[in-house]
């Protein structure tokens, strides 16, 4: 079988298309939870999150993540600590951010 050879399309390792299948069902299990249990949840998480490490930056692991948002909360939580929110639009950020002091406020409201 002959490939056709665009110069912008590089072709995906087996690591790629195994972590685009992983964060395809990842995908779907956040939209249906109770489909697997929590052990499988972890796995499939952990697996995730090792693969996506493999990848090497750049416009194939953007897209990747832009596609499933599931698999950008897995990477950007391995990659927290050192870069927070990065993946996250700011207005989204400020916005978890206040809703979280919104909710201390109102807890050291009812302990007061």
């Amino acid at each position: 079988m002959a490939h056709t050879h665009h110069p912008e399309a590089t072709p995906f390792t087996a690591a790629f298309r195994t972590a685009i299948t992983l964060a395809e069902l990842l995908q779907r299990v956040e939209a249906k939870p109770a489909t697997i249990g929590a052990g499988q949840y972890r796995s499939l998480v952990q697996h995730l999150d090792a693969l996506l490490e493999q990848l090497p930056p750049g416009a194939d692991l953007q897209r990747l993540l832009d596609t499933f948002p599931a698999a950008a909360m897995v990477y950007e939580n391995h990659h927290y600590s050192h870069a927070g929110l990065c993946r996250a639009p700011l207005s989204q950020s400020l916005n978890s951010e206040l809703a979280a002091r919104e909710a201390i406020e109102k807890v050291k409201a009812t302990r007061a």
